[in-house]
Formats: C-alpha cells, structure tokens, sequence
C-alpha cells in the first residue's frame, strides 16, 4: 500500500470514529509542530500541519485512532495490519 492510500484511509477512518479533522498552518519561530488529536467542548478534533511530510501525517492519524476501540470499526485488512505497528501514543488535551 503506497502513502497516499494509507494516509487516505485514515482520513476515512477518523471520520467514521467522529473526528474532526483539521488540516492548518502551524508556524511557530524555530519550532515545528505536526499536530496532534484534541478534545475541545467535547468533540475529538485532529489537528494536522499542513506543511508535514506526508509520513508524519500518518503517523498523527494512526496515533490518533488508536486512542479508540477499533474492533468493531470496518477498515481495510491491509489497514487494520499496519495500524498494529504503532503505540498510539498521541496526547490528548482538554479544553
């Protein structure tokens, strides 16, 4: 599976699990930030640099997702495989 495909699956698979997905300009001096899964006023939003490397952007979805029960969601088994690889290790903020 090329990146493109994952990444585009993963978008899919975030919307099914009710995330909000946004894609912004994150420019700080001398810092670079890929993004991040939130929770603001109860609703799960993802916040993707748009400027990341395409490899960092999957890497935020799939950390992402895994914060939720992914048993009883359909996704791609090619998917479902390469998303046993990672942690899940975003963090999450409150607001």
């Amino acid at each position: 599976m090329d990146e493109r495909t994952i990444l585009s699956q993963l978008e899919e698979l975030a919307e099914k699990l009710g995330i909000r997905i946004r894609y912004e300009v994150m420019k700080k001096e001398n810092l670079f930030n890929t993004g991040g899964l939130c929770r603001l006023k109860g609703e799960y939003v993802l916040i993707i640099n748009s400027s990341a490397m395409i490899k960092e952007k999957i890497q935020i979805f799939a950390g992402a997702v895994k914060h939720f029960d992914l048993d009883q969601v359909y996704m791609p088994p090619a998917l479902r495989k390469y998303l046993e690889m990672f942690p899940g290790s975003n963090v999450e903020c409150e607001s």
